[in-house]
């Protein structure tokens, strides 16, 4: 249920039904990769939870041959030393929670959900100031990157489902 037959009641034609498909199952899969992405930085939080952050931390910048003295080293290793175990606990169950309603919205764009092409355009909108707020105040190429492609996905998931509107209200 929660499924609209686009050719029956929509009186779309197969090909524009193909790139509606074609285009939700894109960005169905950019959703599965930040669900999946979140998935393993959860599991990582989860087995640092407990560890000598400090110690890791150290560890990390020694390996990449860097001076713990200098300024971005030392500080990496003051915050990762300053992380209490229940915040990375927190951090850990934020992320799991944040991959399981990503990789439910993928499912359920792959498979035409009308009610989570509705979650999509809403929860891509929802990041737009911060993002915008980003670009003005920090610009940088990945924050611009991020922006552009969230402003594609919502625009595509308006103009989905703002067409599929139209079609309603046009008799057939």
């Amino acid at each position: 249920f929660f499924r609209l037959p686009f050719s029956m009641m929509l009186g779309l034609n197969e090909a524009s039904m193909t790139e509606v498909r074609t285009g939700l199952k894109a960005v169905a899969t950019l959703e599965a990769f930040k669900g999946l992405m979140s998935l393993l930085v959860g599991f990582g939080l989860h087995a640092l939870a407990g560890q000598n952050l400090r110690k890791l931390a150290e560890e990390i910048v020694t390996n990449a041959h860097l001076n713990p003295a200098s300024h971005f080293p030392s500080i990496f290793i003051t915050v990762a030393s300053s992380i209490p175990d229940s915040k990375m606990s927190l951090l850990a169950i934020g992320a799991l929670v944040y991959a399981l309603v990503r990789l439910i919205e993928a499912y359920g764009l792959w498979h035409g959900l009308v009610w989570v092409e509705w979650f999509a355009l809403v929860s891509g909108a929802i990041y737009l100031p911060f993002e915008i707020y980003e670009i003005i105040f920090h610009i940088s190429l990945v924050g611009f990157s991020i922006f552009l492609i969230n402003i594609l996905v919502v625009w595509y998931m308006a103009y989905v489902l703002f067409s599929k509107k139209k079609a309603e209200s046009c008799p057939i």
